[in-house]
């Protein structure tokens, strides 16, 4: 497995890891005035190294109960906390919580960053291919809640938004394009059910890998 940096602000560093497959799990370090937060992160000698430019990291957030990842034992080698799925703020932690689900097979929590205008999504939107309806949808909605839409996270006037998959969104229009995957999900579903027949969002893709801007 290998790892590589998408573009963004510098003080929200994501990663994707190469695994086989169409997963593409991202990870993230957010960095704040009190420290360096990690988000669902995957290790790598790469990711050491880049956070060595960071300031020290003060905690790990594992936003989903099934994203185990790397979260416990980088919090354990860097010796600091582990939150998982919290269900609100900590001391020294800028984040709004927002619970998105908490059932008895799924657990997420999502985080607000207001003074950056910035959503961070475990899994319930995404840019992976299998998780939107067509070549021009930027972020699209986890495909089980294609039926019950995530609407706890709509109206957030977010300018970017990092997700547990996928690449981040970077951009003025991006908290709109969050409310549109939630507003229009039950009605993209035959769509989307017939790209994943056809790939035609995945070679839409190929033609232009950067979907995220």
């Amino acid at each position: 497995m290998d790892v590589r940096f998408t573009g963004g602000p510098d003080d929200m560093v994501t990663w994707i890891a190469s695994d086989p497959g169409i997963m593409q799990r991202a990870s993230h370090a957010l960095v704040t005035d009190d420290g360096t937060w990690l988000v669902d992160p995957v290790d790598h000698p790469h990711v050491r190294e880049r956070l060595g430019t960071l300031p020290p990291v003060v905690g790990v957030l594992q936003l989903l109960d099934r994203h185990g990842r790397d979260c416990a034992a980088m919090a354990a080698d860097l010796g600091v906390p582990l939150l998982v799925t919290p269900t609100a703020p900590v001391a020294g932690m800028p984040f709004e919580v927002i619970v998105v689900r908490d059932g008895r097979t799924w657990h997420e929590t999502a985080l607000w960053w207001p003074a950056r205008h910035a959503l961070v999504v475990a899994e319930a939107v995404g840019t992976p291919p299998y998780f939107r309806a067509s070549p021009g949808q930027v972020i699209g909605p986890h495909p089980f809640m294609r039926l019950r839409p995530p609407r706890v996270l709509e109206g957030y006037p977010a300018r970017h938004v990092l997700m547990g998959h996928g690449h981040p969104v970077h951009r003025d229009d991006a908290g709109a394009l969050v409310d549109a995957a939630i507003a229009h999900a039950r009605g993209t579903t035959p769509r989307w059910l017939l790209s994943l027949a056809t790939g035609s969002v995945r070679r839409a893709d190929r033609r232009s890998p950067n979907v995220a801007p």
